[in-house]
Order: C-alpha cells, then structure tokens, then sequence
C-alpha cells in the first residue's frame, strides 16, 4: 500500500482512490481491508451497514488486483473503478440478497443485480455492503423497529437523514468512499445536507431504476431516482459516467463538465418554501452566504421565486402515497410492517389509482410553470432544507399524518423537483453549533447535470470541505 496514513486513505473519495489502484500504487485488497476494519470498529454506534459482504469484497478485491496485475491498460481504462469499495443503498438489488426496504416484511431473495449496481460492477467497483433505510423509504430519517436508528457522524444525537441515510453515514464517516442513494422526495439531498456531503438527484431517467419502470408505483409514479452521495463533486461526476445511461448533453462525460470552469453564470436566489413557514436563521445565513460567494466568482445572482402553485402539495402527496402503497404490495407481508407506514399504506389505498392519474396529468403544467425561473437564469439556489438536522428520536412513536405534517415542514425545497424530473444537487455550507454540517441546493435545468457539476465544483475549490471530517472518524 502506499505510504500513506490508513484514515486519509478511507477519506481520500473514488476518484483518487481508483487512481491510486489503476497506477499500481494501491491494492484494492488494502482499500478494502482498510474499511472492514473502520466499519468493524465504527459502525456499532452509527448502524449505517444493514449488511456487509466482507468475505466477497475481499474475493472481489483480489479479482480486481489480478487484472490490474495483467497491464492490459484497455481492460484497466474500461473500468474506471476497478477495485473500489462501494456502499449501496438498500432499496437497490444486490444479487442473492434480500432487498429489505427497512422492513422485517420483505422477504423475497434478488435474482440479480439492479441495473445500477450492475453497471457499477462492470466498471470494476466492488460493493461492500447495503446501507439502512427507514421502512419503505418514506422519511427524512433512517430509524426502523427492525433495524435501529442509524446516527449522524457529526453528531451521534441526531440523524444523518433519510432516507439514504445510511448511504450519507457511511460516505461522512469514512465507512465507504462513495454511497448509491435514491431519491423520491429528497431523500439524496438531506441526508447530504446533514452529513456535509455533496449530493446529486440525476435527472429523471439518467441512470435507470430497472427492474423496476420509472414511471410506475415502484418509482413513487416518476419522482424517484438513483443517485450518488460522495465527499467530492469530481466523485459525484466519475460515480454518474459510470452509471449513466446518457451522457451529457454535448456527448462528453460528466467528469469533463466537472473539471471546466462553468462560465459566467445566472442565479436565481429563492429562500421561499413551497408553502408559507418559517426558515431557520442559521439555513438562511448559510444561503446568503453562498449568494455572496457566487457573486464573488462572477456570477450574476438575482433574487427571484419561482411560481409554486397551490395544489403542488397535493400533488407531491398523491404521487407519495400511491407510491409507498404499490411499494408495500410488491412487498406483501403487510401486517407485518411499523404501525406509521402500515397508515400511509392505507392512505395509498385512498389516493386510488384514479387520484394518481390525476396528478400525473397536471406534471406538464407544474413543469412549465416553476420553470419559467430559468427563462432567464441559468441556475437556482436554494436552501437544501428549512431546519438543520432532526434529533435521534424526534418522531418516534408519532402516526403517519402528524409525521407527514412534521416532515414537510423541513423538506419544503425539495419534492417540486422530483415532481419536474429535473436535476438538483446538494452542497456543503456551513454548519450549526453542535457541529452538524447545513447545506445548499442546486437546481439545473432539465437534463443540465453538467452545469450542476461544473458550477459545485467552483464552489467546491472556493469553499472547500472534503477536508473536514467529524471527530468520531478521524
């Protein structure tokens, strides 16, 4: 291994890391040993792993050092992950494994690989294990009767999110360099928010959910995606040339937009919610501050709101809750499951398939009206959420409407974009005073990934953070 302290190397992000193992100066087999010894020794008091494949990861690991070992530089530069450990999220099919939704009532053994960990495999990743959810994805926290709270790096106290927030615990804590996550109502952009992370929703469709149809129940009706949460944006772009099932728009690759300068940019500055409630003083400072920070690198930033509609909310709600019901069937075992979901459940039943119909036929007209904010901005800026991170615990106990109402009150800047399909991406920005990382959002045009990549990157070298690491890791 090279001569490098073990920490920084669990630190280092994909894109060094696959590097540094391409180059013969790093083992895969070291890189995996280095963070079976970190989640041993860590995870017990985050519970970010559901599962961790230890034995195959160092069998994947040794596979990965022997073709390095040939120098067939062609096979070497056609996996351009070769022999790096990746945390994947549990709502995503490992072969052989159940995919356990948070939920003791799953029960049904994948036959293979989601199409996502598939093509992270083919480009040469190995994946060392399945992170926690909350029980079928539904909350802004990952804390489950079978399974535990999973707990914030930063802060033990609090949640690193949800509901990829065992993806978001791992990748913050130095458990994994890298993390998949999905993302349906937020769920890449909070726990990224609350773990210090940079994370990307992808455009609709960019990386395919397969088995499952985007545009069906499983996808929550089209608001869910597949996604990266890393510690770097040029992680985030080799993650999505990687998994993409497009390029970008100009045929290049998502690590090339990453490493240009975005130009002169227009931003549209918005600290509205969806619906009218109060934004903490500390998200509106660090949004403020990112404003002052793209205004320095010569970007235009005018404040400007987009035009949310009145039945957005039940518009969100609709697709939300016909979603986690057609979840719930493909799952069975219903009376099995948490209280709390086994009400959304119901209420999915309610909704009808009629009711989602009828949201999913008002999305052109939602679509077209908040994004008539980029007829002449380039960009949104956003806060990422309305509140700095939640407490262990906060909702424990609660019933699935008073969580619901609770919940929408932190979310209130994401789920529209879900609703719209395109792009947006959260982003370091400061922190509160218990040490708990706050962020921003970024919105992009539809299918406009690359000007997200190429502006978080500015951002990135300007205000770095990939640096920082909570005291319970380093």
């Amino acid at each position: 291994m090279a001569a490098m302290d073990v920490t920084d190397l669990a630190f280092l992000g994909i894109a060094r890391q696959a590097e540094l193992i391409a180059a013969g100066e790093l083992s895969s087999r070291d890189l995996v040993e280095v963070y079976l010894e970190r989640i041993a020794r860590l995870d017990p008091q985050l519970n970010a792993y559901r599962v961790v494949f230890a034995e195959r990861a160092r069998l994947e690991a040794d596979q990965a050092d022997a073709r390095r070992g040939t120098g067939d530089q062609a096979q070497i530069d056609q996996r351009p992950l070769l022999g790096v450990p990746i945390a994947i999220k549990e709502d995503a099919d490992v072969a052989g494994e159940v995919t356990m939704f948070g939920t003791r009532a799953a029960e049904h053994v994948a036959s293979a690989d989601s199409e996502v960990v598939r093509r992270l495999r083919a480009a040469g990743a190995i994946v060392i294990g399945k992170t926690n959810v909350p029980e079928l994805t539904l909350w802004p926290f990952s804390e489950t009767p079978t399974f535990g709270a999973t707990r914030n790096p930063w802060n033990v106290q609090y949640t690193p999110g949800g509901s990829s927030g065992g993806s978001g615990a791992a990748v913050a804590a130095g458990l994994a360099g890298a993390a998949l996550g999905s993302d349906g109502l937020g769920s890449i952009r909070i726990p990224s928010s609350f773990c210090g992370l940079f994370g990307l929703k992808t455009q609709r469709e960019r990386i395919s959910i397969a088995p499952h149809d985007s545009g069906a129940r499983y996808g929550w009706y089209g608001l869910a995606v597949y996604g990266p949460l890393t510690r770097s944006v040029a992680d985030a772009a080799l993650f999505l040339d990687a998994t993409a099932q497009t390029p970008p728009a100009d045929g290049s690759s998502f690590r090339a937009a990453a490493a240009r300068e975005p130009g002169r940019l227009r931003v549209a500055l918005s600290t509205k919610p969806i619906l009218p409630q109060p934004v903490d003083r500390r998200v509106l400072d660090a949004t403020q501050r990112t404003a002052e920070l793209l205004r320095s690198l010569g970007h235009d930033v005018v404040e400007r709101d987009p035009d949310y509609p009145p039945w957005l909310g039940p518009h969100l709600l609709a697709r939300y809750l016909r979603g986690a019901y057609g979840s719930a069937m493909e799952i069975g075992n219903v009376e099995r499951m948490e209280r709390r979901s086994r009400q959304i459940v119901g209420l999915g039943r309610l909704v009808g398939e009629a009711g989602v119909q009828r949201a999913l036929a008002s999305e052109a007209a939602l679509a077209a009206r908040v994004g008539r904010v980029f007829e002449d901005c380039d960009v949104l800026l956003t806060p990422t959420l309305a509140r700095p991170a939640l407490r262990i615990g906060e909702y424990e106990g609660r019933g699935a409407l008073w969580t619901i109402n609770g919940c929408n009150r932190v979310v209130p800047f994401l789920g529209v974009w879900n609703a719209t399909g395109q792009p947006a991406a959260s982003l370091p920005a400061g922190s509160t005073e218990d040490g708990v990382p706050i962020g921003v959002q970024l919105v992009g045009r539809p299918h406009d990934e690359a000007t997200l990549l190429s502006l978080s990157a500015q951002i990135e070298a300007a205000r770095p953070w990939v640096d920082r690491r909570p005291a319970l890791a380093a």
